[in-house]
């Protein structure tokens, strides 16, 4: 296996073998193909968000309500259309919850072809799905791919509080933790923000390389790297 350091590392990352781990994985850019949901996923909720409320506006201020990110920008735009900024945005994102759940269920992402090692780690150690994605579609993604190695999944919750709370805050994983009954292990993931999602809740950081982040540089201090999810059999 493929193991890497960044430039600042001062020692290397690694898995005490005594005691039980949890493996926990990202969804989008890990498991799911495609680094992440298609911006016209949120353009479309919007308007079916528009729709729902029998809204008008004019298209500047909706181009604004797009964003996936809960901003500044989108919850001034909001007042100014009389809307409650909170609520627009947890509609929105209910809506986009459910155009993604479309898009997947109609063939446009599939899963990677290492995927399948899942189930063999799954015979020595608790396996976890923690993502950035919604919940309902991370919950469908698993039902749809028949993912059964998974013995627990989350997504984050929809509004702000769930925006609030996505990596790197450890949130999400910390509730994996809790719910499995361990405090350590390795969370694999394709960002730095999955990097840094699993240093803040003690985790072992393991990047994984895809087409889609070749030239990603992180800056944690220490993390492992792997070209395949199938050498986390070698690594284990």
């Amino acid at each position: 296996m493929t193991t890497r350091l960044t430039r600042n590392a001062t020692s290397e990352p690694t898995i005490e073998p005594d005691g039980e781990q949890a493996l926990l994985f990202d969804m989008d850019g890990v498991i799911l193909e495609g680094y992440e949901t298609d911006p016209e996923v949120h353009t479309r909720a919007l308007h079916d968000a528009v729709v729902d409320l029998d809204l008008e506006a004019p298209l500047e201020s909706l181009s604004a309500l797009e964003t996936y990110e809960y901003t500044e920008t989108f919850a001034t735009t909001c007042q100014e259309l009389g809307l409650e900024p909170t609520e627009f945005y947890a509609l929105r994102e209910e809506y986009s919850a459910k155009r993604s759940i479309e898009r997947i269920g109609d063939g446009a992402r599939g899963l990677y072809d290492d995927v399948g090692v899942l189930d063999e780690l799954d015979r020595a150690y608790p396996v976890g799905l923690v993502s950035n994605n919604y919940d309902p579609t991370v919950s469908f993604v698993v039902d749809h791919f028949g993912l059964e190695a998974f013995s627990f999944v989350r997504g984050r919750d929809l509004g702000v509080e769930g925006f609030r709370r996505r990596k790197p805050e450890p949130y999400y994983i910390e509730t994996a933790l809790d719910a499995l009954g361990l405090d350590n292990g390795i969370y694999v993931g394709d960002r730095e923000t999955d990097l840094l999602a699993a240093q803040n809740a003690g985790l072992i950081p393991v990047l994984i390389r895809r087409p889609h982040n070749e030239t990603l540089e992180p800056t944690v201090d220490s993390y492992l790297e792997i070209a395949s999810l199938e050498e986390l059999l070698e690594f284990l």
